[in-house]
């Protein structure tokens, strides 16, 4: 196997459920500030033009980080990141699904479309006018995931997941991207805090998002 890897939350919460799990993958890293991801040969195999991307041992190209953890687990099943039984594991994707849509999806856009929108203006649709209401369905989702995680120290209840790894990548590049999120919500502050201290969470830094004082 082989990982399309880069500077990029995504790619990164990928690697850290790889270094939670003891899963060691040749990387090949690629200029995603430079568009390089969004040529040929890359687009040829990988027509969304986004990484990660796991080349599997057959070749298929397998694309978005949900789909790749997902993969990785049925491979590595210890320790379980998404569920040791079928009703874990639906959980799981049930939290991820709200993480995603909640709270990942509308920062996401928001950077592309606001702080990074020089960047990604030849490679995509960009919508500047929807910047202010992306960030208030991200603070939105953000406010009602705090309110779901009282008492609890993991966004699955009693269990660390990718759910926490997902999130946890997209907020701490959030920080460093200028996109505040932790007023007021004094539970996720608590969770970002204990999860920062896991060693894969320093550990799945690519290093040149170290060098450049980036959290990716």
């Amino acid at each position: 196997m082989q990982l399309y890897d880069g500077p990029r939350p995504n790619p990164r919460a990928v690697r850290m459920m790889m270094h939670e799990k003891g899963i060691k993958i040749p990387r090949v890293d690629l200029d995603i500030d430079g568009g390089e991801n969004r040529r040929a040969p890359f687009v040829d195999r990988n027509p969304s033009g986004q990484v990660p991307v796991l080349v599997l041992d057959d070749g298929t190209f397998l694309a978005e980080s949900a789909a790749i953890m997902q993969y990785l687990e049925e491979k590595y099943p210890d320790p379980p990141l998404i569920g040791a039984t079928a009703e874990e594991r639906a959980v799981t994707r049930m939290w991820l699904r709200r993480v995603e849509r909640r709270v990942t999806e509308p920062f996401y856009a928001a950077f592309h479309y606001g702080p990074a929108a020089a960047m990604y203006r030849s490679r995509m649709v960009i919508l500047p006018d929807c910047v202010d209401g992306f960030k208030a369905l991200m603070h939105d989702g953000l406010g009602w995931l705090d309110s779901q995680m009282g008492g609890r120290a993991t966004i699955v209840p009693g269990r660390y997941t990718v759910a926490d790894i997902a999130l946890f990548a997209a907020l701490d590049f959030a920080q460093g991207v200028g996109f505040s999120w932790s007023a007021g919500h004094t539970n996720l502050v608590s969770w970002f805090a204990a999860i920062a201290t896991r060693p894969a969470a320093q550990a799945s830094l690519h290093p040149l998002a170290v060098a450049r004082g980036q959290r990716c």
